[in-house]
């Protein structure tokens, strides 16, 4: 049986390798656990698949995300070395997925998406869902949730 692989899972194979030849403790490791991830949730579900690429840079998204918040956890608590390792690893993992926008940017594109759900009859803060609808395809995996919501909010309110 042959499996094909996706090019963003293959190439995090082929740097896992380099880095393992490397000796690069911090890059061969969290290769590793991104990678282990992206298997755990193509075997999740009743049916295994293999995951497209879009797919692997959510999974790579949400790894990073992890990291960026274990580093905020570990800071705040005075560790400082153990959050300076989960940045390294956040921004090694960043390096796999698109670049994102820019703070301007991302207002540029709610701007007009609030335009268009006020031309569509939405307006005030119950329009957040409409926004937001128009917003996430234009933004995936080029800005966080939290950041899209909290520009929408900030807009619907001004």
């Amino acid at each position: 049986m042959l499996v094909r692989m996706t090019t963003l899972k293959s190439k995090l194979q082929e740097d896992l390798t380099e880095a393992i030849r490397a000796r690069d403790e911090l890059r061969s490791s969290t290769l590793r656990l991104t990678l282990s991830a992206i298997t755990k949730e193509e075997v999740a579900g009743k049916q295994s698949r293999e995951l497209s690429d879009d797919e692997v840079q959510k999974v790579i998204a949400k790894e990073a995300k992890k990291r960026r918040e274990a580093a905020e956890a570990f800071a705040q608590g005075g560790r400082a070395e153990q959050a300076e390792r989960e940045r390294a690893e956040g921004e090694l993992l960043d390096a796999y997925l698109p670049k994102q926008l820019t703070d301007d940017e991302l207002r540029e594109i709610v701007a007009r998406a609030v335009e268009e759900a006020k031309a569509g009859g939405a307006e005030g803060p119950r329009a957040m869902g409409a926004v937001m609808k128009i917003v996430n395809p234009k933004v995936a995996g080029r800005a966080d949730g939290g950041r899209v919501a909290a520009v929408v909010k900030q807009l619907l309110a001004g």
